[in-house]
């Protein structure tokens, strides 16, 4: 006589895929709006009955053993699928999510300035948008997608190359006329704001347009580039402000460049994702739009618009 196949918990295979989709016991919790201990709970009963290990545990990540990257690359179509025809039987729209991380400055002068058009193509797609954490090279668990600066090739990550991070000097109006600069000279030290992250950015600038500047009179220390940025504005010194990230503030006077020269960084924005994810509906509708919006020849297209915007 045969024995019957094990038949394993639909609701623990749900979960199961959750959890690995956005690598975070928490963020399943969210999209299943039950707590993360019972996400926790339910993963652990699946992998006692399976006899499997799927999950390793580590202090600040979640990441998908072997059998578990098999496991979720089979069983994620399926639960997609039968969510679907569970759905459209019960004639409800069929619900898309899609996470997204985005630095705060890259987030707020460049993605969501835009991002109405994103919704106007899918709206079916609900979109949550995280901006909170100002770190680079980092993918959140948490997230479908993220937009952050890379020095190199992010690790283990599928990705596309954006632009490359490009730095001016700028200054509020009111800042250029106490420092007025006649022939690109300054002798007068003056106060700077430096990004905690980037020390030498002044150096790096100055050898790469071949200036030699003073040494500051003072020195403003922020931890963030929208910081940065808006010190620069209230005239608390001058500071190296990212492009194409500033142009607005060129745009409308609340910035006017020290210098025009830009020095090219290593730095790389990037948008990555997981490779498993790489199949997702959601994820590549969002990549289409963002490289047709933000990768480099569109960013040139627009820094040459707001030029002669200021030249009008």
């Amino acid at each position: 006589m045969n024995t019957p196949a094990r038949r394993s918990s639909l609701r623990g295979l749900r979960t199961f895929c959750m959890a690995a989709r956005y690598r975070s016991f928490r963020a399943a919790a969210e999209e299943l709006h039950i707590t993360a201990s019972a996400v926790s709970h339910q993963v652990k009963a699946l992998e006692e009955e399976l006899d499997l290990q799927l999950f390793e545990r580590r202090s600040r990540s979640l990441a998908l053993t072997p059998r578990g990257e098999q496991l979720y690359e089979e069983l994620a179509g399926l639960i997609d699928q039968l969510d679907l025809v569970t759905r459209r039987v019960g004639g409800q729209a069929a619900s898309r999510h899609l996470r997204i991380s985005a630095q705060p400055f890259f987030a707020s002068e460049l993605f969501l300035p835009r991002l109405n058009e994103f919704i106007q193509q899918h709206p079916d797609i609900e979109i949550y948008v995280d901006t909170s954490d100002e770190s680079s090279e980092k993918h959140p668990a948490s997230v479908d997608a993220s937009i952050r600066l890379f020095k190199g090739v992010p690790a283990n990550l599928s990705y596309d190359p954006l632009f490359h991070l490009r730095l001016v000097p700028a200054c509020s109006p009111e800042f250029l006329q106490r420092f007025n600069h006649p022939d690109q000279r300054l002798t007068e030290p003056f106060p700077v704001i430096i990004h905690t992250g980037r020390q030498d950015a002044w150096q790096q600038w100055m050898r790469s347009a071949g200036v030699e500047l003073p040494d500051p009179s003072s020195v403003i220390n922020v931890d963030s580039m929208i910081g940065v940025a808006r010190a620069a504005e209230r005239g608390l010194g001058a500071a190296l402000v990212p492009m194409p990230l500033s142009e607005n503030w060129f745009k409308y006077g609340a910035l006017v460049p020290l210098f025009e020269h830009e020095v090219v960084m290593d730095d790389i924005y990037c948008l990555v994702f997981e490779s498993s994810q790489g199949n997702s509906s959601e994820v590549q509708a969002l990549r289409t739009w963002v490289l047709n919006n933000f990768a480099q020849a569109a960013c040139e297209k627009l820094s040459r618009e707001v030029t002669l915007s200021r030249l009008s």
